[in-house]
């Protein structure tokens, strides 16, 4: 008997397949688990350009994070003056009315940008992206069911998602502020004026908040929830196949932020016996994602158990309990962990936390 567990990633580019399988293990394991873990590699359906081994994952937060979001903050913002008006950071100039209703430019980005500012024109360049995904035609993942179709108006004609991406830009700020290095003794803790001056921080906070939004706007109205869903599947299906050949044992599945939805919708399709389902990072909790499901919320029907954990400072959790609405609530656990990733949102600072790790080495007590 042999267990497995299988990994869904979140959103963002991210590296080869095999490297980004491998920093999971060490996380969790302190060593490659060999072919005990299997990854759901679905990140080319959405960028094609994996990562080179020596870069950072932006979304990951390790040290030298914030330094890196500034500079392609910068970046982004050079490239989208020399394109001229109306062009957001996707290079496209128009949306699909996220932001001001169809045929909205992508508001320009000026030079000290406030959070509503900067929400608006993250829906706006989600929706323009999304919108030429769609009408690339075949070959781009697009399909029909859910997860394909195209975005709704939001409530009073907003962005759909508008309220989870308002909630992560104004925390971002909250936290940016919060997390500004502190002055020494004698000192002005804070500024006279107000509003305070735009911490350092910031750029790190909305760069989680940007990629996080628009790869999940993707899965939901690009038309590539269908493809995403289909590698997970299989990736799900080898896994219980190799577990039986291999005469049974215990199966868990590990969803980080997007990665937690799309496990979630296929586990909530299928009856495939997981014995710890574990979500990181997750805005399952989110009303508006809720909506957006192809099933209501539920634990799903194999699954025993369900371990979810956060970060109180995740902005992409931002709601940390599942327990209210995915019953039956016997069956899930909600954890508030510390995360000490630059953004608290890295996947290896979660897998690392003994409250996550302990739990899912019992499961895997074989490799444990």
């Amino acid at each position: 008997m042999r267990p497995r567990i299988v990994y869904v990633h979140g959103s963002g580019p991210k590296p080869r397949a095999e490297l980004l399988r491998a920093q999971w293990d060490r996380a969790l394991f302190g060593r490659d688990a060999g072919n005990v873990s299997h990854l759901a590699y679905w990140a080319p359906v959405l960028r094609p350009d994996t990562l080179p081994d020596t870069a950072s994952d932006p979304l990951e937060g390790r040290p030298g994070a914030v330094a890196e979001a500034e500079a392609e903050a910068e970046a982004e913002a050079e490239a989208e003056a020399e394109a001229g008006p109306g062009f957001g950071a996707e290079g496209g100039a128009e949306s699909s009315g996220a932001a001001g209703g169809p045929g909205a430019e992508v508001p320009a980005r000026p030079a000290l940008e406030d959070p509503a500012h900067f929400a608006a024109r993250t829906a706006a360049a989600a929706a323009a992206r999304t919108a030429r995904t769609r009408s690339a035609g075949p070959g781009t993942g697009a399909g029909t069911g859910a997860g394909s179709g195209a975005a709704p108006a939001g409530a009073a004609g907003g962005a759909p998602l508008g309220a989870w991406l308002h909630g992560m830009t104004y925390l971002a700020e909250a936290l940016a502020l919060a997390e500004e290095p502190r002055p020494g003794r004698g000192a002005e803790p804070l500024p006279r004026a107000l509003p305070l001056p735009r911490p350092a921080r910031t750029a790190l906070f909305r760069q989680l908040v940007r990629h996080s939004f628009e790869d999940v706007y993707a899965y939901f109205f690009g038309g590539v929830g269908p493809a995403v869903r289909q590698v997970v599947a299989d990736a799900l299906t080898a896994a219980a196949d190799a577990r039986d050949r291999d005469g049974g044992g215990p199966l868990v599945v590990v969803g980080h932020s997007l990665g937690s939805i799309v496990a979630y919708e296929v586990l909530a399709s299928r009856d495939i016996p997981v014995d710890l389902f574990v979500t990181l990072g997750s805005p399952l909790a989110i009303r508006e994602v809720q909506d957006l499901l192809a099933v209501p919320p539920a634990v799903p029907p194999g699954t025993r158990l369900w371990l979810n954990a956060s970060d109180a400072r995740d902005l992409v959790a931002l709601d940390h309990t599942l327990r209210p609405e995915y019953g039956p609530p016997g069956r899930v656990t909600d954890l508030l962990v510390v995360n000490g990733s630059e953004n608290h949102h890295g996947v290896c600072e979660y897998l690392a936390d003994p409250l996550v790790r302990e739990p899912i080495r019992r499961v895997l007590d074989r490799i444990a």
